[in-house]
């Protein structure tokens, strides 16, 4: 039986007004002054302080937070962090309107106190002694809830007595060569998609296509290769998974699927359900995987229980160790940890929590056996379907590190993004946070830096201690790192005092940035400022000979520290047993990471004064935001980043399928393909990729229109502000904005909000809010009368189908920056007709958020009169395109919600 609402007084903040329920549960409206003081004198119930914080004007709001509670119970479970969310949770019933939110939230601490009474509570284990630590950093809910947890009849394990141990195994045998027969991949696709469910022929053609890649290859360095574009709504991820699990079942082989968005990585860990419907057996064959600075690690997070944090941090490690207990692979980012955890500490955040510089000490950490990364590395070699992302891929083909044979076949999902992923991966910057990483990696913990960095010497101790040669690399290491930037480096160069080669070329490299660049966005902005690295000033030509041999003294020692572990392991000595072995060969690997990038560092200033190489860009560059600088150095590019994707990705595989809903960014041109080979790097493979296209079977005369509004100024932000209120009113909510500039977002986010929430139409707001990008999506999705506005990062990261995404609206056209990076590449691969291709791919992107469903309706609107007519292939053929003033498409937006509201299906007549 539920117990009462707690006698608790309560505070509920939002862009409508701030109201406070007492310890009966009577709520009334009041100022922010008087809110202020009740807040500042008794702690409050609240959820998210956060947000209610800045909804309160009142940024270091404390109280007692039900998320805080919520995480404390019922850790590694999915709540939307709103009333809403949290009734759904619980089973409650969610309140009304804003008056009753108060009075709500001491119903929801009431059953939550509550569940931790019943006696089936599934997250009982570890929960006293956490709330005794918790106690003791002085968490504002211990006291209550120390009335509610009994002491535990037996004692309780320690965390890391709880988790359970990864195993080794044989590696997986090589893939035995098959062929696979069409009607078997039809049946397989059948079963997939449910027994009576009506056959799509574009799905059906569409995994026949896929079945290409699985053919065994004719020639080395030659895959079966496939570029397929499938349309919104064809269903191609199990279009794609069927002939993946008939092949897997056939040869005994493994198949990586690499996605860009985490996003799609959940979704397809949901598909894969239907591949293995028993629970156990899925999380066996399919393994999601991500870069190591995604997951806890153990060894932080003890030093972090220990003492290592203090204060709100101390308290966020206390959760999180709950939260350890019961996840299932140890992620925390966008996995089972609550998105909106870190942003309750805001500046206490998790990345102290994982392994971000690569400082794994391997066998020498007292938690290698239960370690989530060394898991998940070794489940991938196990399972038959490993899930990364486009980065690791890239990564673990560059650099292959984990053992075991690896995956033959790769599947590039999200491929439009291939050459983004890549830009990024296969580039040098040669910055000053850059080189002060580097000797943070080699000498470790310096001055009062605290934590548990450890250097180079502290990783190898046992080769430093039994071989003498090995030793002597270390010290050279040393010696050559401590002559890098160190803390203060960008002080020293504002003051015009370099210390050191490196520095002495980042303030050559600074000072020709400022003489040179021209800022795009006026004088003095304060935005980021390049400048090409050509006719380089005599200064920075003898800066870069300086640093380049400071830059090899480091990278000799570590060479030859690399090979010595080389001849360790294929040599041991009696010295070298199990664990040491194991250490020594993540320190190759990460040791190699580093050689890669001083080389990189090199071969960019052999540039300087020296010829360019027509294969890179090279430029200069001072990094700035909000006016002040944080980082300067000089940066390499490819000119055509899928060329290292083909050579190290594409050619050691035996079948590559690149898919995407946008490949061929609606070009007309030789159906768009050559432009698809182009920015997937099928180009470069000796033998021809396949090709397939299957258009969407979304009937978008009747489910869509794209309204373009010809009568706002550019640069009027008052009427840019005006429209999208109006358009959001008109629609009901359910709008998603995108904006190009985060200050024109957050401009129109501070002169709508207010009044859109007292109409009922709550907006939400990536760089203004302090929530993840995740937990936005979540509230945007959960509520079909909430809005949010975003930039990039949303254009093709969000999967809403249904209701709650009905209204699409674009400031104006997505014009691509004119940095020096896509000059070069403009003009290598046609001058505007690149940048057309770049922005039709983003028109792309962006409408394909709108009609996920056959039952999917709504528009996509463009607040820009100069959207060129060549642009507008971007869209699906048949959509409605129109060009009108604002008061015309308003009013077609309200038409269309209000047969929305009328009908069962939202509908309207294009017409």
């Amino acid at each position: 039986m539920a117990l009462d609402p707690l006698p608790l007084p309560a505070i509920h903040a939002s862009h409508v007004g701030i109201w406070l329920a007492d310890g009966d549960g009577r709520a009334q409206r009041v100022g922010r002054g008087e809110a202020m003081a009740a807040v500042a004198g008794t702690p409050h119930l609240l959820l998210g302080a956060t947000l209610t914080g800045d909804r309160l004007g009142y940024p270091e709001l404390s109280g007692l937070d039900l998320l805080e509670l919520f995480a404390f119970l019922f850790p590694a479970r999915f709540a939307v962090p709103t009333p809403a969310g949290i009734a759904r949770a619980l089973g409650l019933e969610a309140p009304t309107d804003e008056a009753a939110i108060a009075p709500f939230l001491r119903v929801a601490t009431a059953a939550m106190v509550d569940a931790a009474n019943d006696p089936a509570w599934p997250e009982r284990e570890g929960a006293w002694h956490s709330l005794q630590a918790l106690a003791r950093q002085r968490w504002a809910w211990a006291p209550l809830l120390q009335q509610h947890l009994p002491r535990a009849e037996q004692s309780d394990r320690w965390l890391f007595a709880r988790l359970p141990e990864w195993e080794e195994a044989s590696p997986r045998p090589q893939p035995r060569q098959v062929a696979l027969a069409p009607d078997a991949i039809a049946e397989r696709l059948d079963r997939l998609t449910g027994d009576g469910a009506e056959r799509r022929p574009g799905q059906q053609d569409y995994a026949r296509a896929a079945a290409a890649m699985f053919e065994p290859r004719a020639r080395k360095d030659a895959p079966q290769m496939l570029v397929a574009e499938a349309g919104t709504g064809i269903g191609k991820t199990l279009g794609y998974l069927a002939p993946a699990k008939q092949w897997i079942d056939q040869s005994g082989g493994s198949v990586c699927i690499s996605t860009f968005t985490k996003a799609l990585q959940r979704q397809l860990a949901r598909e894969t359900e239907r591949l293995y419907p028993d629970a156990a057996t899925h999380r066996e064959k399919v393994v999601v995987r991500k870069g190591r600075e995604n997951y806890l690690c153990l060894l932080n997070l003890e030093d972090a229980l220990q003492g290592g944090f203090s204060g709100r941090a101390a308290i966020l490690a206390q959760l999180v160790a709950r939260w350890a207990s019961y996840t299932r692979d140890g992620d925390m980012v966008g996995g089972d940890l609550p998105g909106w955890l870190p942003a309750l500490f805001r500046r206490n955040g998790t990345t102290a929590l994982t392994d971000r510089r690569g400082e794994c000490i391997y066998a020498g950490c007292p938690h290698f056996r239960k370690c989530f990364i060394e898991r998940s590395a070794r489940a991938a070699q196990q399972a038959d379907f490993v899930i990364a992302n486009h980065a690791l891929t890239m990564v673990q083909a560059a650099r292959p590190r984990d053992g075991g044979a690896p995956a033959t076949r790769l599947i590039f999902d999200e491929g439009h993004h291939l050459w983004d992923a890549a830009d990024s991966m296969f580039a040098a910057a040669l910055t000053g946070q850059e080189a002060v990483e580097i000797r943070r990696w080699v000498l470790g913990p310096e001055g009062k830096s605290r934590g548990r960095r450890r250097g180079l010497a502290a990783r190898l101790a046992d080769v430093a201690s039994y071989d003498e040669a090995g030793n002597k690399a270390i010290d050279a290491a040393i010696a050559a790192a401590g002559e890098f930037p160190g803390e203060g480096w960008l002080a020293r160069l504002n003051e015009n005092a370099p210390w050191g080669a490196i520095e002495r070329l980042l303030a050559a490299a600074r000072a020709m940035v400022y003489a040179r660049a021209v800022d795009p966005r006026g004088a003095d902005s304060g935005y980021g400022l390049e400048t090409e690295l050509a006719d380089p000033e005599p200064a920075l030509v003898e800066a870069a000979g300086g640093a380049s041999d400071s830059i090899e003294a480091l990278l000799r020692p570590l060479m030859a520290l690399g090979k010595r572990l080389d001849a360790l392991v294929e040599d041991p000595p009696d010295w070298l047993d199990g664990q040491t072995r194991a250490r020594v060969d993540g320190a190759r690997a990460s040791l190699g990471t580093r050689i890669d990038t001083l080389g990189g560092w090199l071969s960019l200033l052999g540039r300087v004064g020296g010829p360019a190489d027509p294969a890179f860009v090279d430029w200069l560059a001072v990094d700035r935001f909000d006016g002040r600088e944080y980082d300067a150095g000089l940066h390499r590019h490819w000119l055509d980043p899928a060329y290292p994707v083909a050579e190290a990705v594409y050619r050691p595989a035996h079948g590559v399928l690149v898919t995407s809903a946008t490949l061929r960014s609606g070009a007309r041109d030789d159906d768009g393909w050559t432009e698809a080979d182009i920015r997937t790097g099928a180009r470069h493979l000796d033998g021809a990729a396949r090709h397939f296209a299957v258009a969407s079977p979304f009937d978008y005369a009747r489910q869509a229109e794209v309204l373009i509004v010809t009568d706002i100024a550019r640069g009027d932000l008052p009427t840019l502000a005006g429209a999208y209120s109006r358009l959001i009113e008109a629609s009901g909510g359910g709008a998603l904005g995108l904006f190009s500039a985060i200050r024109r977002l957050r401009f129109v986010h501070a002169r709508i909000a207010d009044r859109l929430a007292r109409a009922g139409l709550p907006l939400f707001a990536q760089h203004v809010d302090p929530l993840d990008t995740g937990t936005l999506v979540d509230i945007f999705r959960a509520d079909p009368h909430a809005s949010l506005l975003g930039t990039d990062a949303l254009r093709d990261g969000v999967d809403v189908p249904g209701d709650s995404l009905r209204l699409v609206v674009m400031e104006g056209v997505p014009w691509p920056r004119p940095t020096i990076l896509h000059a070069a590449r403009r003009a290598a691969q046609g001058g505007s007709a690149y940048d057309d291709s770049v922005i039709r791919a983003r028109l792309g992107q962006a409408f394909g958020r709108l009609i996920r469903r056959a039952d999917d309706f709504g528009q996509f609107v463009m607040l820009s009169a100069s959207v060129p007519s060549r642009l507008l292939s971007a869209f699906p053929p048949g959509t409605p395109i129109r060009r009108l003033p604002l008061d015309e498409a308003v009013n077609h937006v309200a038409a269309a919600n209000v047969e929305r509201r009328k009908s069962a299906y939202p509908a309207f007549s294009p017409s």
